[in-house]
């Protein structure tokens, strides 16, 4: 169960720190006036740029040895 958990927590890492995020408006904070009227604000702006990652497989020959079973003969 302990390598379950550090492999989950080295998978998080590795997400985390595959993109790199610059942030091109810094947004505002909302104004908000006593009456419960306000200015909506405003969220930043951010280019993420995310690593890329080729996935394919290839074809691969196994040699598996011979077994010979040999079963008791019945009596």
């Amino acid at each position: 169960m302990n390598k379950i958990s550090i492999a989950a927590v080295a998978a998080a890492a590795l997400a985390l720190t595959a993109c790199e995020a610059n942030v091109t408006d810094e947004g505002e904070m909302p104004s908000v006036d006593v009456d419960v009227a306000g200015d909506a604000g405003e969220l930043p702006e951010v280019d993420i740029e995310t690593a890329d990652v080729e996935v394919g497989t290839e074809e691969v020959t196994v040699d598996v040895p011979e077994v010979d079973v040999k079963m008791p003969s019945e009596k």
